[in-house]
Parts: C-alpha cells; structure tokens; sequence
C-alpha cells in the first residue's frame, strides 16, 4: 500500500511539471500587437559605461497600446528625463518601455499582455517602443524572451 502510494505521488507531480512547462515557455508575449519590426536592435557595449543600444526598438506609431510583456508588478511609471517610462519587476528581470503614457501606477499587479499604456506622441528618437530587459545590472535583448527553445538532435 505504501509503495502504491509512493508510485501515484510520484506520477501525480511529474505530470504537475510536465503541465506546468508550457505555461512557462509561453508566459512571455510581445509588447505591441501585430507583427514586430525591429527598428534597432540590442547592440550593448562592451563595458557598462561603453556606448550601445540596450534594448530594441519596435516601430509604432503614436497611440499604439503597449502590453505588459509578463505578469509582474509595476515598480516605475512617469516621467523619466522628458519621456515616459514604465517599468515591470518579474521576479529577476525587468522590462522597460518608453516613451509610453502610463495607465498603470507603481505597486499595480500586471498579467502578460495587460495594458499598461499608450505610445507617446513625442519624447522619444524615433517612431518607436523602446523595450529593454535587465537582470540585476546586466542589459539583456528582449527578443530572447518571444524565442521559443529549439532542441536540435546530437
């Protein structure tokens, strides 16, 4: 009886992770509706202080909704040196958008996809979303989060 029971834990929580895998692989969503076009990509420095661009640019236009990339908490919305900025802690990474016009207020809780504002009519370099990803203090490309992982075969 004690092993039957340990054999039905045990396949009650590997399917628990194998359920659990695709929600993971899939709980990243682009910031704008549509089909992206990167406008400049995430070409970081060399060194932290180095010159770069740490995050893409994804053209839009004026008004577009931007989407919460993930579901986190809101840790940054308002003016930051003339543009509009939001910024969403995931729990270890941390995604930016500019020039945005906030709909969402420091401290809110955000689900993948939510909106969280509307690009800027001015403020920004280009006609653009400006998205950047950071863990800790390293510049990451946000693309890598919209890449599904490919196994290839030995």
């Amino acid at each position: 009886m004690r092993r039957t029971r340990l054999v039905f834990v045990s396949l009650l929580t590997l399917l628990a992770f194998l359920m659990a895998s695709p929600a993971e692989a899939s709980r990243w969503r682009a910031p704008l509706d549509g089909t992206l076009r990167v406008s400049a990509p995430f070409a970081p420095g060399a060194a932290d202080w180095d010159v770069g661009h740490r995050g893409v640019d994804l053209a839009a236009t004026a008004g577009s909704w931007v989407l919460a990339a993930g579901a986190g908490r809101v840790v940054y919305a308002g003016d930051l040196a003339g543009r509009g900025v939001v910024s969403i802690d995931h729990g270890g990474l941390r995604t930016t958008y500019e020039p945005v016009d906030p709909s969402v207020s420091v401290g809110e809780q955000v689900f993948a996809g939510e909106v969280i504002g509307r690009i800027a009519a001015t403020g920004g370099h280009c006609r653009c979303l400006h998205w950047g990803l950071k863990r800790g203090s390293t510049y990451l490309d946000p693309m890598r989060l919209l890449r599904r992982i490919v196994l290839k075969p030995l």
